[in-house]
């Protein structure tokens, strides 16, 4: 036996002699292979330089989340600032020996090979949290031997470069956790839509799960398998002592409570958000949406809640008063199974309340549908019958009767669920804007270009270029106001016939075809008169009035040399008409809107801006003296107040102090008595502005303001076409500013309106402009650029008047 001993003890040492030669081969081939893979790899440079790719961030004034862009959801996360159970969970579930390892863990390779081999499967994964990031941050996804291998050599070199906390925070942050999500408090945002330090055991658990296969086992996705991971996670917790028995047991037996999430980014501002991103382009280029830009806006998010929902309200009221237009579709139910009926309804797009559906049934005075959304609802008949068919802008079919009148079975159509009632409803073809602006800065408080962004991007307050119509009326009235006309000139309302070598014989027309006599500025304003618009015009120059608008922002490229001009036949945006009547709002100066109020780097630095600032543009006070028709009277006139608009150096001054307090003074008539009295309904006396609608009413507009906030509101098809023959401005585009104004002013108490110098006020008759005695029933106080005050005796009343009665304490 002892040779055969010694044979077998020869043939294992020669055995393990070669294994041994083989493994030193394998391990200098490895090497030398290894050694080979290096120069491609990241230099410790390249590492310490990591980018976590930022998306850009516009946030409102009021720091409301508005919108992102990029391809990755990512919320930058400190170690320090991460929560201590959130890490724990982490490194109990990817890697326990994170801080005792280098990068590598053969422990834990060893352990997870033992346990594969026994459970016959691949059950544990030997990847650290290093190797992860690694991978994540500079490899692709492939799975081979030769990615592995670069695997190990870079985690080896990110321990070098990098300490365990920066390594462990790159992974907080890169880490893919699904839905867009990167990074961990991405994810809290986007599943449960809190912040990481607001999150339960289960939660944290639920997240610290997610890493092995994001899209596989995110709990929106896949619950079930969710849940089993989140499992994993809490037993592994429990057995590393970072939990109690008794977190453990509530924390399993905890529902699923992620879901997805609706945040301000999806349903915010849309259009700000597409203007900030723009000049953020613009500016910095492709890398702003990688670089971690932070964009403050001026706008203010309950503002423009408001804005969107006014606009929305008004394109929704005007559509009813049109008629209901039909079906949108028709689906042959009987052909079509219910995942078909589904995916048919899929085709059309929703509009936050407005819900494609498919009618079931339809008879008497109710019908059944069926929604995208996969809901069977009812609507009654008090939310049917405003559906009169549509024949044309001025004219509407018979009333319906019954529900089979209006809709039949198979119809596609719009629903919208309003105070718990389901509504018919469709969307609006005619579309507008809202823009509110800050007189004293140009800053841009709230913007709605539409009725929805993400049925049509085009911004209309910012690049619908509209004739304004009579929304013009005032800056030519402001013209003449600077060449010698008071609020009590009388000019002619008379037909007047215009001659012109392009444009041939023009007859202008008043509203209605009606004409007066000789009639005051300001009651003319009122009473929208085009004809003494026209003659304005006529009298002060074409060359003067276009030179006078210019001064208010207005381009003369957009402005016809005719004289219908005066009637509002030039081109302006929405954004052009509020940024104007801020010239009257905040005493004569001319701000340039502007959106970015601040700009912070990925790194925390602020970026320089140059906002134009006018903060003490304008009088303080902007008061109620009621010099209207009515002859209502008001003997406090502070005449000495001075306005600090002078001493105003970063904005331009447009027009004078007395030419703007005499605008305002006039566009409050407007309120008070005119077109705009509607307005009246918010019981404030600081507010003043002027209807606009266009010829063949194809647009509708109102521009108002006091001395806090002006807005601008646009109503009009995109394809310019008529709107109906009662669709003025102060029908469809008044109503849309009371609703804003009415929240909007809440923020704004109410101011006198202090002339500023050299503004006098005289008594005197309606109808002659003249001064007249204080008992005259037809006299009021006007307000006059000094100098320019009536002088004209005043005759006797009647024979009977005494001297005494010429005291000059009669006379104002």
């Amino acid at each position: 036996m002892r040779p055969i001993s010694r044979f077998f003890t020869k043939l294992t040492l020669r055995m393990l002699l070669w294994a041994a030669v083989v493994a030193a081969a394998l391990g200098v081939g490895l090497a030398i292979y290894a050694a080979t893979l290096l120069p491609g790899l990241p230099t410790i440079e390249d590492i310490r330089r990591v980018p976590l790719n930022i998306p850009l961030r516009i946030f409102s004034r009021d720091n409301q989340l508005l919108a992102e862009y990029g391809n990755e959801r990512r919320i930058p996360l400190t170690v320090d600032a991460a929560p201590q159970l959130l890490i724990d969970a982490i490194l109990a579930t990817e890697d326990d020996r994170f801080y005792r390892h280098s990068g590598v863990d053969f422990i834990g390779i060893a352990r997870a090979g033992i346990n594969n081999i026994l459970s016959g499967s691949r059950t544990q994964g030997a990847s650290t949290i290093t190797m992860q990031v690694a991978r994540n941050f500079f490899l692709t996804p492939e799975r081979t031997y030769k990615r592995k291998l670069k695997e190990i050599l870079l985690a080896f070199n990110m321990e070098r470069a990098l300490t365990k906390d920066e390594i462990l925070e790159l992974y907080l942050n890169k880490i893919f956790l699904g839905h867009r999500a990167y990074g961990f408090a991405a994810a809290a945002q986007v599943y449960y839509g809190r912040q990481l330090e607001e999150l339960s055991v289960p939660q944290i658990a639920m997240l610290a799960g997610l890493p092995k296969a994001p899209s596989r086992d995110n709990p929106i996705s896949n619950p079930d398998r969710a849940v089993a991971r989140r499992a994993h996670v809490l037993k592994r917790m429990l057995v590393l002592g970072k939990i109690d028995g008794l977190s453990y047991r509530v924390a399993t037996e905890s529902p699923i409570t992620a879901a997805r999430q609706l945040t301000g980014p999806e349903n915010q501002a849309p259009y700000v958000a597409e203007m900030a991103r723009q000049i953020m382009a613009d500016r910095f280029g492709p890398q702003v949406y990688e670089n971690g830009y932070s964009v403050t806006v001026t706008v203010d998010s309950q503002y423009q809640v408001k804005a969107d929902a006014a606009l929305r309200k008004g394109l929704l009221d005007y559509d009813r008063r049109h008629g209901f237009r039909g079906p949108i579709a028709k689906l042959n139910l009987a052909e079509l199974s219910q995942d078909e009926i589904d995916t048919e309804l899929l085709q059309y797009p929703k509009s936050r309340e407005l819900i494609p559906a498919v009618v079931l049934v339809s008879e008497n005075q109710q019908l059944t549908a069926y929604t995208q959304d996969q809901q069977t609802i009812e609507i009654n008949w008090p939310h049917i019958e405003w559906a009169k068919p549509y024949i044309s802008p001025n004219q509407l079919g018979d009333p319906p009767t019954r529900s089979d009148e209006v809709v039949s079975p198979g119809d596609v159509i719009y629903v919208a669920q309003i105070d718990s009632n389901w509504h018919l409803s469709q969307l609006p073809e005619v579309s507008g804007a809202v823009v509110s602006i800050d007189p004293s800065s140009g800053a841009i408080i709230a913007l709605s270009g539409g009725f929805d962004y993400y049925l049509s991007k085009f911004n209309r307050a910012t690049q619908a270029l509209r004739q304004p119509g009579s929304n013009i009326k005032p800056f030519i009235y402001s013209a003449a106001l600077e060449n010698g006309f008071t609020p009590a000139s009388l000019i002619s309302a008379m037909p007047i016939v215009v001659e012109d070598e392009l444009e041939g014989v023009w007859i202008p027309q008043n509203f209605g075809n009606k004409f007066f006599g000789p009639t005051r500025l300001r009651a003319a304003l009122s009473r929208s008169l085009n004809l003494v618009s026209v003659r304005l015009a006529r009298t002060i120059g074409l060359d003067k009035t276009i030179a006078h608008l210019e001064k208010f922002g207005f381009a003369s490229d957009n402005m016809p040399r005719f004289l219908s001009l005066a009637l509002g036949s030039l081109q302006l945006t929405p954004l052009d008409m509020a940024a104007g009547f801020a010239v009257f709002a905040n005493g004569g100066y001319h701000n340039t809107p502007y959106l970015i109020e601040r700009i912070v780097d990925g790194d925390g630095n602020e970026i320089e801006l140059n906002p134009i600032w006018c903060e003490s543009c304008g009088p303080d006070n902007l008061p109620d003296i009621n010099l209207i028709d009515s002859g209502i009277q008001s003997n406090n006139l502070n005449l000495e107040s001075e306005s600090d608009a002078e001493n105003v150096e970063s904005a331009e001054r447009a027009i004078s102090a007395q030419n703007a307090f005499l605008m305002t003074s006039m566009l409050r008539e407007v309120i008070l008595s005119g077109t705009g009295r509607r307005a009246l309904v918010l019981n404030r006396t600081d507010l003043a502005g002027k209807t606009g609608t266009t010829n063949d009413f194809r647009d509708a507009w109102f521009s108002g303001f006091n001395s806090d906030i002006v807005t601008t509101v646009f109503v009009g098809f995109d394809e310019p076409s008529h709107l109906g023959r009662r669709e003025s401005g102060a029908v469809a585009a008044l109503p849309i500013w009371i609703d804003f104004m009415a929240t909007a002013l809440k923020d704004f108490p109410e101011k006198e309106l202090i002339p500023p110098p050299d503004i006098t006020v005289r008594f005197i008759n309606k109808t002659t402009g003249e001064l007249t005695y204080r008992d005259d029933v037809d006299g009021y106080f006007e307000y006059f650029p000094s100098g320019a005050e009536p002088d004209n005796p005043i005759a006797r009343p009647s024979d009977n008047q005494t001297d005494s009665d010429t005291n000059s304490d009669n006379l104002f």
